[in-house]
């Protein structure tokens, strides 16, 4: 089977699968799955988002007074929710991939993992002032180790990714959006598409 070339051929050929987006927080998940889901004339739904409107509450403060686990547990009611769906783009939360019931999840669609170095996290977090308050992890006194240590330790999960994108310090957003969209491509074949149709 050929290729589809363009994005409306792309998204005909996905038969309503949804994407799910994955990596380090700040990796740009937000940013690219927005556009990905714009080309593909798709929905895109943000876990984190959803989680603080159904909980009414900012995910520090689930954080802070709940704690991890409980944040974990709403994170797998609204990924439960939204992988129900099809012809969606997932932006999901940095550290959704180390629940080891959620993978059944994300295999309703297909996975890509937006490999992100630590150092172009860093310069994006430090360039908005909301950004590592709104992130909970971070509130240690280095978050430069934190961020390391924590790819570090969810490297491999995210490597069960089906599509696997490399950005580099200088990649625009829209190099990025375009380098999904060609790895998305390179993953379709009969075998892997159209479990789930519209």
């Amino acid at each position: 089977m050929s290729h589809p070339t363009s994005a409306d051929d792309l998204a005909k050929n996905l038969r309503g699968l949804s994407l799910y987006l994955v990596g380090m927080m700040g990796a740009g998940k937000s940013t690219i799955g927005r556009a990905i889901a714009q080309s593909l004339k798709y929905r895109f739904f943000d876990t984190d988002d959803l989680i603080e409107r159904v909980a009414q509450r900012s995910i520090s403060d689930i954080f802070a007074h709940d704690g991890e686990a409980a944040f974990r547990s709403l994170e797998t009611q609204v990924l439960t929710q939204v992988s129900s769906q099809t012809r969606s783009v997932i932006a999901t939360g940095g550290g959704i991939v180390t629940q080891p019931d959620i993978w059944q999840q994300l295999r309703h669609g297909a996975i890509i993992w937006l490999d992100t170095p630590v150092e172009v996290i860093l310069k994006r977090l430090r360039s908005n002032p909301n950004a590592v308050t709104k992130r909970p992890l971070l509130h240690q006194s280095n978050p430069d180790e934190t961020l390391t240590k924590l790819l570090e330790s969810r490297r491999g999960l995210y490597a069960n990714a089906d599509v696997r994108i490399t950005i580099a310090a200088g990649d625009s957003p829209k190099a990025v959006v375009q380098q999904t969209l060609d790895g998305i491509r390179s993953i379709l074949h009969p075998a892997n598409v159209g479990a789930q149709e519209n």
